[in-house]
């Protein structure tokens, strides 16, 4: 696969560009790995190449795997660049962190018209850094918000739990659930010591064209199932400019994947490596396979009646 690759300082974004062999003129752009040409990314990419669209690929920066303060602005000059280069239509999609990234992004740029979140939160929490710092693998970053505009932080819940306690909670409930991660915990403690205000509430309602919201019950990162349906709470009361289709699955864990993308990132033993990472899907395999079998046709089913909308 050709690409053309992007760095901050030079392009105002960190990415790659991966054009359909078929010829596209709709792009979606991509926050699905920890850099937008790791294995992760490529296979994403793969996957929605066979879908007929173009791919960019975006992540913070290289080497750079935590999420603070993320400048909004980097999408907005990747959405005129994919504009300049002859895309029509834009869309948008991420997953856990990036689930929420995209949501955000989608609420500030109307030339978004899809926006596929997986496991998102409908608020924007403290930014967090990842990597090695008094024995933890991940700290939040004091004063810093996930994403930023015109240079100062968006609203954020702070976490209840600072530096060091912070990573050894995920670690005590990880081992305690036998799960890889479980931050679930910290979430729902942060949340009830302080209530999501107004101000750090994704504007859902002013998201643009089709609005595709994905999770399951069994998420143990963070309650995404609550995190849904007060998004279409939220919707059901206010004006708003987008078509919202929520699907919440009893089970499927954090990785609420396509079956095709999952198995495009792990041709062999893609359900042994959900169940070796989650409890949940350990206990019930067939019913995490078919969640994903199930959102396989919800999201090509999505781009594809998005593709076909001429304006």
């Amino acid at each position: 696969m050709k690409k053309i690759h992007f760095d901050t300082e030079k392009d105002g974004f960190y990415g790659a560009y991966w054009k359909c062999a078929a010829g596209s003129d709709c792009a979606m752009i991509t926050m699905l790995g920890d850099d937008p040409e790791d294995y992760m990314a490529r296979s994403s990419v793969k996957y929605l190449l066979s879908l007929g669209i173009n791919v960019l690929t975006m992540s913070p920066a290289k080497k750079d795997y935590g999420h603070h303060n993320y400048p909004l602005e980097r999408i907005e000059r990747a959405i005129k660049w994919l504009k300049k280069t002859g895309n029509r239509r834009l869309a948008i999609a991420g997953a856990s962190t990036t689930g929420t990234l995209a949501l955000t992004a989608a609420s500030y740029f109307p030339e978004l018209t899809l926006t596929i979140a997986m496991t998102p939160s409908d608020f924007i929490w403290q930014g967090f850094m990842q990597g090695k710092k008094d024995g933890c693998k991940e700290w939040p970053i004091e004063g810093e918000s996930l994403f930023s505009y015109h240079g100062k932080p968006l609203p954020y819940m702070p976490f209840f739990y600072q530096h060091p306690k912070y990573w050894q909670i995920i670690a005590v409930e990880s081992r305690r659930t036998g799960d890889m991660l479980n931050s679930r915990k910290l979430f729902d403690d942060s949340e009830a010591a302080h209530p999501i205000t107004e101000a750090e509430t994704i504007k859902v309602e002013n998201i643009h064209g089709k609005l595709l919201l994905i999770g399951a019950e069994d998420d143990v990162l963070w309650d995404t199932a609550k995190y849904i349906r007060r998004m279409e709470k939220r919707l059901s009361e206010r004006p708003h400019a987008c078509e919202v289709e929520a699907v919440v699955y009893k089970h499927g864990t954090h990785f609420v994947f396509p079956e095709g993308m999952l198995k495009t990132m792990l041709p062999i033993g893609s359900g042994l490596f959900v169940k070796l990472a989650f409890k949940a899907a350990k206990k019930y395999p067939e019913e995490c396979r078919k969640t994903r079998m199930d959102i396989e046709v919800i999201m090509t089913r999505a781009i594809a009646e998005w593709k076909g909308v001429r304006k």
